[in-house]
């Protein structure tokens, strides 16, 4: 197949699948707790073996880590807790040796209130450097200039007494948001990124992208459309198609790098345009909307059963809407600020092998870019949480403190802690029955899961029933069947209460996935046209199950059952 080609330049991420490397928590390879960059680096041979094209490493760079990570300090500096900028170079250059890509994680929204610009910015209303971050006067009468929330919680502006005005920090307080209408910082942006792709980065990871551009009046949010606290005048804003087209004049396409935007928050029409080749924007896009469908009238920090046909919905509109619009999917159920998707949507106990496996299935199916997040590939469930002291992760602690202000009991706060953390993405990965995991030689600096001796790496490599082997076999089908790519989707399954099923179809082949998301059997038929077309040519590519049902009859599903057929045309 000849990949789709963009402004003359091949897509070849297309066909690739992204491994996601949190590495805090992935290897230590100096007994500090912590995982480092060498760490990565001894495990690229892994990775290779799984599969992996690219590999997305988050940010490593000079940070307080006040937000693991996500407050940078200095854009062109290796945090000495990751190790050396030879480290790094080291890293680059055994991905090269492996035919692998690295995407690096960009934070240009905000900046920890650490880094020199911001340090600067603070000295006086007329420093240089001022414009670089958003001041505003307080309130008439006093107290921040509007009523936007932080989405750590709380006001998403931070009194400076030194100047009498506010900064706005939509996530932690020591997170300063960029001014993005400063020509000045859209230049830095680009420069820091083309400091790292001539240090041979094939790919940006941009970091809650869609939120560089705000109203400029910063009104009062009324909360008559959206939350209420004031997402609706910075999500998608007025000009940040205009700034990311920018972005793409002079780093992006110059440079010729997959990119990813983190689209908080945004609309299926948005993201057709940020991943539309012809826009000139970006790769693809992420959307978190399929994982939102367990948050109570939105409400992330309150607890109910997920609902089963909204994912399926959500899911399929952006299929068949990103297809018509010509954009791009990011593939994903895991990442570093999600509760693992096993958890989540199926069963971590006693199915966990059989779950994990659905849910490979169901997403490498469909078409886009699939990531990885590390652990996934192993059935990496939420680990077990036994005390809120247990916790290290910001968010988390600011919003135990808030529900139990605001007079949930601490057993109640902890529950919901525990389900929705982004701590349960983020304990260490699990690579032998060792200590702590294999991880580190140290104390690691969050808990490892007490299953670890049940579900690793060594465990499973080498099994072919395994988890990693069912991953395995996925990444390379996305490689050598073109219809996972081009293929258009097709709903299949009516709003079924356990099942969800679709197809894809190029001008050669159909593919056909069917997945039983319940703990009990459930009864499926293939809509009529499918199961005529099949026949008995119908191939199966992959199966979670020790006996595949017959295709022509009425599908009895095992509880988590799932399965991918071709019909070679």
């Amino acid at each position: 197949m000849t990949m789709q080609k963009a402004n003359g330049k091949t897509e070849w991420w297309r066909k690739s699948v992204v491994y996601q490397v949190y590495p805090r928590s992935f290897n230590d390879t100096t007994g500090s707790g912590i995982g480092d960059i060498r760490g990565l680096t001894k495990k690229l041979d892994y990775l290779k073996d799984l599969g992996a094209d690219i590999v997305w490493l988050q940010p490593v760079y000079v940070s307080p880590q006040n937000d693991n990570g996500y407050d940078v300090a200095d854009y062109r500096a290796i945090d000495p807790t990751y190790g050396t900028m030879e480290d790094f170079d080291e890293l680059a250059a055994e991905l090269k040796r492996r035919d692998m890509h690295l995407m690096l994680d960009i934070v240009v929204n905000h900046s920890s209130t650490e880094h020199a610009w911001f340090r600067e910015s603070r000295k006086s209303k007329d420093n240089p450097y001022r414009n670089y971050y958003i001041w505003r006067d307080p309130a008439p009468g006093g107290g921040p200039p509007n009523n936007w929330q932080s989405k750590f919680g709380g006001s998403a502006w931070q009194y400076d007494e030194a100047t009498g005005q506010y900064f706005l920090a939509l996530f932690d307080k020591t997170q300063a948001d960029l001014n993005w209408e400063n020509e000045k910082v859209r230049q830095e942006a680009a420069d820091l990124m083309r400091f790292w792709a001539d240090k041979g980065v094939d790919g940006f990871r941009m970091d809650v992208i869609n939120l560089i551009s705000k109203d400029q009046d910063f009104p009062d949010d009324d909360g008559s459309i959206m939350t209420g606290d004031g997402r609706r005048y910075y999500t998608d804003g007025p000009r940040v198609h205009e700034y990311i087209k920018e972005l793409y004049e002079r780093v992006y396409g110059p440079y010729d790098v997959v990119t990813v935007g983190e689209m908080s928050s945004t609309t299926l029409q948005h993201c057709i345009r940020y991943s539309n080749p012809e826009e000139r924007e970006f790769s693809m896009t992420f959307n978190f909307h399929h994982l939102k469908v367990d948050y109570p009238q939105g409400k992330k920090w309150e607890l109910m059963p997920y609902d089963f046909e909204a994912l399926k919905s959500l899911l399929s509109s952006w299929q068949i809407g990103m297809q018509q619009g010509g954009g791009w999917n990011a593939l994903f159920w895991n990442n570093h600020d999600q509760p693992r998707a096993l958890s989540r949507f199926a069963d971590d106990g006693r199915c966990r092998v059989a779950s994990a496996k659905m849910l490979a299935t169901t997403l490498h199916g469909l078409q886009g870019t699939p990531y990885v997040f590390q652990g996934e590939e192993i059935g990496m469930p939420n680990p077990n949480w036994n005390d809120i002291s247990e916790f290290r992760d910001i968010e988390s602690k600011n919003m135990y403190r808030i529900m139990v202000e605001m007079g949930k009991t601490p057993e109640e706060a902890f529950e919901i802690i525990a389900k929705r953390s982004r701590d349960n993405a983020r304990t260490p990965m699990q690579w032998n029955y060792g200590p702590q995991a294999g991880f580190t030689d140290g104390t690691p600096w969050i808990k490892v899961d007490e299953r670890y001796p049940e579900i690793n790496v060594k465990m499973q490599r080498d099994d072919p029933n395994s988890v990693f082997a069912h991953y395995k076999t996925l990444i390379a089908l996305r490689k050598t069947e073109d219809v996972l790519t081009d293929g258009r989707y097709v709903r299949l399954d009516e709003q079924h209460p356990q099942v969800f099923a679709y197809a894809r179809t190029n001008d050669r082949d159909t593919l056909v996935v069917v997945s039983n998301f319940s703990g009990e059997e459930a009864a499926f038929s293939l809509p009529e046209a499918y199961r005529s077309l099949g026949g008995s040519q119908a191939e199966l590519l992959a199966g979670n199950m020790p006996e595949t049902p017959d295709w022509q009859t009425d599908l009895r599903l095992e509880p988590y059952a799932s399965f991918m057929w071709i019909i070679r045309g």
